[in-house]
Formats: structure tokens, C-alpha cells, sequence
């Protein structure tokens, strides 16, 4: 991590709402971090109490107190976010979207056994959730702005056990492809990050998580697990101007297993 004598302060007066920290080990959380490190002001979003008693006081450790509840499955909420946001800040310059959810049973054995209400959640919590919060962003990002997601490589290829989560975050790189090009002439960029697999809250609930970490360690060009120190750096420099003509990636930072044949 820089010394403060190293800051840049890339995002300095930037203003970026988090939606999807957990706790400490959450890719969001080293998200979080590396925008405040560079100068940009925060606020965070909880679903739950449990969660917000986490939330709050990391919020207070980078200097935040803008935490507000909000369920991703509920337009109202999401509108509520953005309604509070501009009543306090006037503008939003970032969104950082770090939500999917599918239930544990939709994540064992088959695909084929998917119900029709887990696919109905899982898409519309990991995948439309990011066009209803671009949706209420868009009028607050007055002179441009940046929208983050995080994807999974399960989205190109089949993971065990990832099943319908993986035909989720495909939608969701779709989404971003599709934003990008309505957003883009207001110079509003969207991006997806796909992290390799970091051990979360979320991906506790994924069978043999273990064993995927172990085999993305031993194939992996670098021959390691990422870090949410790392994500973090990929999306403060999406968010900064040293990466102004990019729109509508997925950027693999997974220590290259996504290059990997065999």
C-alpha cells in the first residue's frame, strides 16, 4: 500500500458510493480503500443488520458516514440511495457494484435441477441490480462518471458448482456491454472486473470453493491467489483518467488463469 508521502490523489473531490461490503475480506472493501487512499469520498450501503454492524464501522475508518440501507432487490431502495446522495452530496462520480446472490441450494449439484425462482433471483439481484443503480446514478453523474461491477470467470466458462451464478454474471458482462453504449455518449464509462477466486463471505456458499482456489493456485501464470489490495488497484485505475478510453471491458485480474488452456 502507498505511504502518504506517495499519494497521488487521482480521485481527489471524486464522490463513489459502495454497494456490496460485507466485512473486511470483501473484494469491495479493498475497493474501497484504494479509492479513499487516492482522495475520493465515500459512502456504503448495508442489507441487514447484521451486516451493518460490520459496515459502519469500517465506513468510519476511511472517514465515511454516509451508510444506508439498501436491498438491491428493491427499486424503492435503490431510489432511496440515490435520493439521499444528492440531497448530500449533489453528485455521484463513481458506483461500485459488488452484489450477486443465488441460493445455496442453486449451487450444488446440477445446473439442470436450477428452479425457475432461484434463476429468477439470482439474475435479478447479480445482474439487473446494476441497471437499476445506473438507472438513478446516471442523473447525478453531471459531468460524467465511472460504474464498476465485478464478475467471475464462471461467466465465460463452466465452474463447478458455480451453476446458475455463472449464467448470471454472463448477463451481467452483457449489461455492462450494453450500458457502455448507452452511456457512453455522456461520457459515463461502465466496466466489469473478473477476479480470480478470493476467499469472501460470498464464496463461502459455493461447494469445493477450496478446491477451485487450490487449482487456479497451481495453474495460474503467477502461480497464486489474487488480492482485494489488487482488484482494488484495477478499479481506481478504471476510475481515473489514465484510463479514459476504456468502456465496456471485463479486465481479468486473476493472475492470468484466464489465458490457461490446460
Amino acid at each position: 500500500m502507498m505511504t502518504e508521502s506517495k499519494k497521488l490523489n487521482m480521485l481527489r473531490g471524486k464522490k463513489a458510493i459502495i454497494f456490496g461490503v460485507a466485512n473486511e475480506r470483501s473484494i469491495a472493501w479493498g475497493i474501497a480503500q484504494a479509492l479513499h487512499r487516492e482522495g475520493a469520498d465515500l459512502a456504503f450501503t448495508f442489507v441487514g443488520d447484521a451486516i451493518e454492524k460490520r459496515v459502519r464501522p469500517l465506513a468510519e475508518s476511511l472517514g465515511s458516514k454516509i451508510v444506508i440501507p439498501c436491498d438491491a432487490a428493491s427499486d424503492q431502495q435503490i431510489v432511496s440511495v440515490f435520493n439521499q446522495l444528492k440531497n448530500i452530496w449533489g453528485e455521484v462520480d463513481i458506483v461500485i457494484h459488488s452484489v450477486a446472490y443465488a441460493n445455496k441450494e442453486e449451487l450444488k449439484g446440477s445446473f439442470l435441477q436450477t428452479s425457475r425462482e432461484g434463476f429468477r433471483l439470482a439474475l435479478d439481484i447479480s445482474a439487473y441490480s446494476l441497471v437499476a443503480m445506473t438507472r438513478e446514478a446516471v442523473p447525478l453523474m453531471k459531468k460524467g462518471g465511472n460504474i464498476i461491477t465485478l464478475s467471475y470467470f464462471g461467466a465465460e466458462k463452466v465452474i463447478p458448482h458455480y451453476n446458475v451464478m455463472g449464467v448470471a454474471k454472463a448477463a451481467l458482462e452483457a449489461c455492462v456491454r450494453t450500458l457502455a453504449v448507452d452511456l457512453g455518449p455522456q461520457n459515463i464509462r461502465v466496466n466489469a472486473i473478473s477476479p480470480g477466486p478470493i476467499k469472501t463471505l460470498a464464496a463461502a456458499g459455493i461447494s469445493d470453493f477450496k478446491v477451485i482456489g487450490h487449482h487456479v493456485e497451481t495453474k495460474a501464470p503467477l502461480r497464486r491467489i489474487v488480492t482485494i489490495e489488487e482488484v482494488g488497484n484495477t478499479a481506481l485505475f478504471l476510475c481515473s483518467s489514465l484510463a479514459s478510453g476504456i468502456t465496456g471491458e471485463t479486465i481479468h485480474v486473476d493472475g492470468g488463469y484466464n489465458i490457461i488452456g490446460m
